[in-house]
């Protein structure tokens, strides 16, 4: 960008029987397929982990390496390594089916194992993992150390994301996220072009992914999961996928745009408060979808709702 813009960033009020009792604010922006910015609310550079929403981008190593076809996996298989899913038994048994097709045990998996739980496949990055493993099956790595940074299965994730963002991929910030895996620091922009580039339908690779998430959006998150509810109910236009501490991204799909959200103090509530907001702003959903998801995403109770001051700024 030649220079940065400032906008006023959102603001999520919670509503107490009509009162302000909390405050929640918001960054988001919208870019093209070329990573140029076309409205913003805050500031399009504002600087975050990308957490989870990468998992589409982490599915590259599957879906530009033959894996899928060498271990016969499916695009439900495809879609659950993309998302971070419930740990319902259809997920599990989908999990241990990538597994089961590339001859890997489930205790190969490096996730944690959640609390209360007795298998890493519970974890909602299993599928993430068990993609790795698959690629590291295909191409004889080591299956041990496949979390570490320099491992070569993260090399080519990191090269695939670097590539996306015409930078350097020793120019990008690296982090572990909580499952172990490594995540990204780069700027909502960043984040805004890869979700247009991956909706863009420029590449069969990112196609295949995009397939995968809308046709089966049960995979990506689940019964009431935001993700899951946006694609369902926009009938695979939007591919949308969630990240922790405020992280929401979602494409529109032959557009070639991408819209990236983040939430200063990390809450979920008011991520998904927003995404409808901007979402219903943009005309990238129906009015009467938007109002059907609003009453599942910002009515908490009878007494407490959540409201949205401001909007997107053409730039």
């Amino acid at each position: 960008m030649a220079k940065r813009h400032h906008t006023h960033p959102l603001e999520v009020q919670l509503l107490r029987e009509g009162i302000v009792e909390s405050k929640h604010h918001v960054q988001a922006v919208v870019c093209d397929r070329r990573g140029r910015v076309l409205s913003a609310a805050g500031d399009p550079e504002t600087a975050a982990f990308i957490r989870s929403a990468l998992k589409p981008f982490q599915a590259l190593a599957v879906t530009s390496t033959g894996a899928l076809e060498r271990y016969n996996l499916s695009d439900r298989d495809l879609a659950i390594m993309c998302g971070s899913h419930q740990g319902n038994i259809e997920q599990l048994r989908q999990v241990f089916r990538i597994l089961w097709q590339a001859s890997i045990e489930p205790d190969q998996l490096q996730c944690p194992i959640p609390p209360g739980k007795r298998s890493p496949l519970e974890h909602n990055c299993s599928g993430k993992h068990a993609g790795m493993l698959a690629v590291c099956q295909q191409r004889q790595l080591p299956l041990t150390t496949y979390l570490k940074r320099n491992h070569p299965v993260q090399t080519l994730i990191l090269g695939k994301v670097a590539e996306l963002l015409q930078m350097p991929p020793d120019e990008l910030m690296v982090a572990r996220d909580d499952c172990g895996a490594p995540t990204y620091f780069m700027q909502l922009n960043q984040m805004a072009s890869l979700f247009a580039q991956l909706a863009s339908g420029d590449s069969l690779d990112m196609e295949r992914i995009v397939r995968a998430m809308t046709h089966h959006p049960d995979m990506v998150g689940g019964e009431g999961h935001f993700d899951t509810e946006v694609m369902r109910i926009s009938n695979g236009s939007l591919v949308s996928k969630a990240g922790a501490e405020g992280i929401q991204c979602v494409g529109r799909l032959g557009d070639g745009m991408g819209l990236a959200i983040k939430v200063t103090d990390g809450s979920k509530r008011a991520k998904y408060a927003v995404a409808l907001h901007l979402l219903r702003q943009l005309g990238w959903i129906q009015p009467d979808n938007a109002d059907a998801l609003a009453e599942r995403f910002t009515v908490i109770n009878e007494f407490k709702r959540l409201n949205i001051e401001g909007e997107l700024v053409m730039l």
